[in-house]
């Protein structure tokens, strides 16, 4: 229930690092990365970019978060949200991450006349703002969504991956793979907790791999032997350190 209390708002949440995210030495380093996170409660449930920025603070990457996001919210509404382009505007992004609804992208005709739209008109207005917009590939329901065609988790990531690729393509926009290392997952490393009860919202476990995938694919280093584990036990957070690291360029 807890991403039922942010539902009303659009958020601006501004996450740096502090001595207390384990970021001694940076504050002064002269380089520090903006990365704005936009989409819904699957980017604002558990704190990613909160997550994200203290997983970064362990790896010696200063950086500072924002958060535009309200539940249920797809990319159509940001991409004509005033307040969504008053934060894309309000400084510079290094980074623009792009989260979809959760069904939208794994439903073809869903994502060719209202994902796909949004994504081209959000994607020129993050390039005109000098910032690499990023694609953040989401997971499928745990039981799939049969109202849609789609009555197995496979079914689903298989067409929402094929959402996030096709218009990856078409721009040329990188795509932050969480949904890929989800998927590897459920064969991997099966003792793995990362839906709450409701089969669509990460737990911290999800996040957490989420923020792991971020740290790859933004930094282009693996996240194996990071110090940070978000509260989570050194075994379950290592293996899903290991998990995210296959994306990292090698």
């Amino acid at each position: 229930m807890r991403y039922l209390l942010c539902a009303c708002l659009v958020l601006l949440v501004i996450s740096g690092c502090s001595p207390e995210d384990n970021c001694h030495g940076l504050q002064n380093s002269g380089t520090l990365t903006h990365i704005l996170f936009i989409g819904n409660s699957y980017t604002y449930v558990n704190d990613l970019p909160g997550m994200f920025t203290k997983l970064a603070c362990s790896g010696g990457h200063q950086v500072q978060t924002g958060m535009a996001a309200e539940g249920g919210w797809t990319l159509a509404q940001h991409a004509v949200s005033d307040q969504t382009r008053a934060i894309l505007q309000q400084q510079k992004w290094d980074y623009v991450v792009l989260q979809e609804q959760s069904e939208i992208p794994a439903i073809q005709s869903n994502r060719a006349q209202t994902m796909y739209p949004a994504v081209r008109s959000l994607v020129v207005r993050i390039r005109a703002a000098g910032a690499q917009p990023l694609l953040f590939m989401t997971w499928g329901h745990r039981d799939g969504d049969p109202q849609f065609g789609l009555p197995t988790y496979f079914d689903m990531q298989a067409q929402l991956s094929a959402g996030y690729m096709g218009i990856s393509q078409e721009l040329n926009v990188p795509v932050v793979p969480v949904g890929t290392v989800w998927l590897r997952s459920r064969t991997q490393a099966t003792s793995l907790d990362l839906w709450q009860s409701d089969g669509s919202h990460p737990t911290e476990q999800g996040t957490y791999m989420a923020a792991c995938v971020f740290y790859a694919a933004i930094f282009h280093q693996s996240p194996q032997g990071l110090g940070y584990y978000a509260g989570l036990d050194q075994n379950t957070a290592q293996t899903l350190q290991s998990l995210a690291a296959e994306t990292a360029p090698k």
